[in-house]
């Protein structure tokens, strides 16, 4: 088992070194945000979509636009409105007078990466229109089912401020999102680096240093990354202490939380572990890498009790509190 780990371990330090090339790229345009940037390769390396939380002005645009061109790969941004259809999302048939015909024409979630900006600006509908697309990656049109592209990726923002006039997106939905990041302020000296940089006559530009193969390459290999047995118990411990804390001795937070994380955490923590230590060229999952991607596989899976609420307690708190509970392999 040893020369296999050591085997794996060999393979992913070798095949990894493209990680470095691009977040290098990327850092010549973002300066600092380099959780963000992290959480969007992980998304992309498990195949799953990313939920951007963070007020206006933090880059969150820029870094998923500057990504996209540094892989050789297709973006698009799509502004979320109330007035939104899901056709403009998704295309629709367009009646063609000189045939006699319906046309497919396709709309913008035709592209590898999406950004779904505010997305809690629009309706219902266009929300689950997007939400189906993620989960099935096709599109029907008429009487024909079209394939996304591969890569396909949403990355999804929403405001936690001016909440007035938005659809909060329900939590079935939200759990579609394989990752819930909350994204900060950059430091002082950070913001003075991008100070000096957005007021320069030519603001720098990133240039394509991969192609969507890679990647399609790179999530293969994702997947060979070694997870021990103690490894896939401690996420079970994980979740199961969210679904039924008294069971784990955890009766302060019983009372606390109205329903645990669902099957898709235990899936996507054990993913995004892989993804994590494939980010640090290791071919094996530790325990630390299960807690620094857990709390934005978690914190959109836990729903909260009003009691919970009105001690203003959070599911970032919960989670931290299972964490301090429960012993690390």
């Amino acid at each position: 088992m040893e020369d296999k780990i050591r085997a794996i371990n060999e393979k992913i330090e070798r095949e990894s070194v493209f990680v470095d090339r691009l977040t290098g790229e990327v850092a010549k345009v973002i300066v600092g945000q380099k959780y963000m940037i992290e959480r969007i390769l992980i998304g992309l390396l498990c195949n799953g979509h990313v939920l951007l939380e963070g007020v206006p002005g933090l880059a969150k645009t820029m870094t998923i636009k500057t990504t996209a061109d540094s892989i050789e790969a297709e973006f698009k941004r799509i502004q979320f409105t109330p007035d939104l259809l899901p056709a403009d999302l998704v295309g629709t048939m367009i009646y063609m007078q000189q045939t006699g015909q319906f046309t497919p024409k396709k709309g913008p979630i035709f592209t590898n990466f999406v950004l779904a900006d505010e997305i809690n600006r629009a309706p219902a509908k266009v929300q689950s229109a997007l939400l189906e697309c993620m989960q099935e990656r096709q599109v029907t049109l008429g009487d024909t089912t079209y394939s996304l592209p591969d890569p396909f990726i949403v990355l999804a923002t929403q405001n936690p401020i001016e909440q007035e006039g938005t659809y909060p997106l329900p939590e079935a939905q939200v759990d579609r999102f394989m990752l819930k990041v909350k994204v900060d302020y950059p430091g002082r000296d950070e913001e003075r680096e991008i100070m000096a940089r957005m007021v320069a006559a030519e603001p720098p530009t990133a240039s394509k240093v991969m192609e969507c193969e890679d990647i399609r390459r790179a999530r293969s290999l994702v997947h060979e990354v070694y997870v021990d047995k103690l490894i896939d118990e401690y996420i079970l411990d994980i979740v199961f202490a969210s679904r039924d804390p008294k069971a784990f001795k955890l009766d302060e937070i019983a009372d606390m939380i109205e329903y645990g994380a669902s099957p898709r955490a235990s899936i996507y923590l054990n993913l995004a572990a892989r993804a994590h230590a494939f980010l640090r060229h290791r071919g094996y999952v530790t325990p630390e890498d299960i807690k620094a991607v857990a709390m934005d596989v978690l914190r959109h899976r836990i729903i909260l009790t009003y009691e919970a609420e009105a001690e203003e307690l959070t599911s970032e708190s919960i989670i931290r509190k299972i964490f301090d509970h429960l012993a690390s392999p």
